[in-house]
Protein backbone atom coordinates (compact mmCIF):
# COMPACT_ATOMS: atom_id res chain seq x y z
CA UNK A 1 0.00 0.00 0.00
CA UNK A 2 3.01 2.38 0.86
CA UNK A 3 4.11 1.96 -2.80
CA UNK A 4 1.43 3.53 -4.96
CA UNK A 5 2.16 6.72 -2.62
CA UNK A 6 4.88 6.61 -4.40
CA UNK A 7 3.50 5.03 -7.79
CA UNK A 8 0.53 7.24 -8.45
CA UNK A 9 2.46 10.87 -8.16
CA UNK A 10 5.74 9.49 -10.46
CA UNK A 11 2.94 7.90 -13.41
CA UNK A 12 0.74 11.50 -12.70
CA UNK A 13 4.60 13.58 -13.09
CA UNK A 14 5.10 11.01 -16.35
CA UNK A 15 1.74 11.53 -17.93
CA UNK A 16 2.24 15.16 -17.20
CA UNK A 17 5.37 15.30 -19.06
CA UNK A 18 4.49 13.32 -22.18
CA UNK A 19 1.40 15.84 -22.52
CA UNK A 20 4.18 18.33 -22.32
CA UNK A 21 6.10 16.56 -24.88
CA UNK A 22 3.21 16.11 -27.49
CA UNK A 23 2.96 19.52 -27.15
CA UNK A 24 6.14 20.70 -27.79
CA UNK A 25 6.33 18.86 -30.88
CA UNK A 26 3.64 20.04 -32.24
CA UNK A 27 4.35 23.53 -31.58
CA UNK A 28 7.61 23.25 -33.04
CA UNK A 29 6.49 21.87 -35.92
CA UNK A 30 7.40 18.40 -35.79
CA UNK A 31 4.28 17.16 -37.38
CA UNK A 32 3.85 19.47 -40.24
CA UNK A 33 4.52 17.78 -43.32
CA UNK A 34 4.50 14.33 -42.79
CA UNK A 35 4.11 13.09 -46.64
CA UNK A 36 6.84 14.99 -48.11
CA UNK A 37 9.61 13.33 -47.05
CA UNK A 38 8.16 9.89 -47.79
CA UNK A 39 7.28 11.03 -51.36
CA UNK A 40 10.49 12.65 -51.85
CA UNK A 41 12.56 9.07 -51.54
CA UNK A 42 10.80 8.21 -54.47
CA UNK A 43 12.33 11.04 -56.96
CA UNK A 44 15.57 10.29 -58.37
CA UNK A 45 17.45 13.97 -58.35
CA UNK A 46 19.96 12.53 -60.74
CA UNK A 47 16.99 11.02 -63.52
CA UNK A 48 17.62 12.44 -67.03
CA UNK A 49 13.89 11.65 -68.05
CA UNK A 50 12.84 13.60 -65.51
CA UNK A 51 11.64 17.83 -66.46
CA UNK A 52 14.87 19.22 -65.27
CA UNK A 53 17.12 17.07 -67.25
CA UNK A 54 14.72 16.89 -70.70
CA UNK A 55 17.88 18.14 -72.75
CA UNK A 56 20.10 15.06 -71.74
CA UNK A 57 16.94 12.73 -72.03
CA UNK A 58 16.65 14.11 -75.53
CA UNK A 59 20.52 13.93 -76.65
CA UNK A 60 20.81 10.30 -75.09
CA UNK A 61 17.62 9.02 -76.81
CA UNK A 62 19.40 10.29 -79.93
CA UNK A 63 22.52 8.71 -79.14
CA UNK A 64 20.62 5.55 -78.54
CA UNK A 65 18.74 5.37 -82.03
CA UNK A 66 20.81 3.44 -84.69
CA UNK A 67 21.28 5.28 -87.86
CA UNK A 68 18.44 3.80 -90.49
Amino acid sequence: MSALYILIPVAIALVGFAIWLFFWAVDSGQYDDLDGPAHSILFDDEDPLHKAGIEQAEEQSKQDKPDA
